[in-house]
């Protein structure tokens, strides 16, 4: 297994236009979570300008996956993404 950190970056109103999607967003969270793949998600506060979320998968191509699909990326609230394979090397979930 694999760590993952997903980087989104947010549209500047993001917090007002999310709200249509924020749930589907929600759910696609919490059934990442259920199969062990997503360790914890969130935005950056104070500017609410960019978001991570962290994965322990086999494989790059499970990340990309949830981003393609979610609804943020879809709609436009996160124009751009990234994602960097990281190494971890202490912790609670090492």
């Amino acid at each position: 297994m694999n760590y993952y950190a997903l980087f989104y970056d947010l549209v500047v109103d993001h917090e007002t236009r999310r709200k249509p999607y924020r749930e589907e967003h929600l759910r696609r969270i919490r059934e990442a979570q259920a199969r062990g793949e997503l360790i914890m998600a969130g935005a950056f506060a104070d500017p609410m300008d960019r978001a991570l979320l962290v994965f322990r998968v086999p494989s790059r191509a499970v990340v990309e996956e949830f981003a393609r699909n979610d609804p943020y990326v879809n709609t436009g609230l996160v124009p751009r993404w990234e994602i960097r394979e990281w190494t971890v090397v202490g912790g609670s979930e090492k």
